[in-house]
């Protein structure tokens, strides 16, 4: 009865953590997305997760939300330096997420500024 309760509870913990590895390291997309960063700030009661938008229509009528993670210092940087202004945004996009990770599926992983094609001279 041992046995079979320890094989169990092994195959439930193999289970959660195949779910765990598939959510947080497999991505289901991968891509860029240019636009006005209109938000970003480090929200979140108990666990703080930093989140952003960029509004990539005229009349913000599209709005691109996303999310970074902790360790992405440089990036958090530069999205902190940027807002305000048109940038190009490369991000993953995961199966799922977690609570102390972001609030979406979208993760950037890199940022630079850009021209804005409304305003070229």
């Amino acid at each position: 009865m041992k046995k079979i309760l320890a094989l169990i509870i092994i195959g439930i913990c193999l289970l959660f953590a195949t779910w765990y590895a598939v959510v947080y390291y497999a991505t289901f997309s991968e891509g860029n997305r240019s636009g006005e960063l209109i938000k970003f700030s480090r929200k979140g009661l108990a666990i703080k997760t930093w989140e952003g938008e960029i509004s990539q229509g005229i009349s913000g009528a599209q709005i691109f939300s996303f999310s970074v993670e902790d360790k992405n210092k440089e990036v958090i940087e530069k999205l902190n330096q940027f807002q305000g202004r048109y940038v190009k945004l490369t991000y993953i996009e995961r199966f799922g997420t977690f609570s102390w990770l972001g609030d979406t599926k979208y993760f950037v992983t890199a940022v630079q500024e850009e021209s804005s094609p409304h305003f070229r001279k």
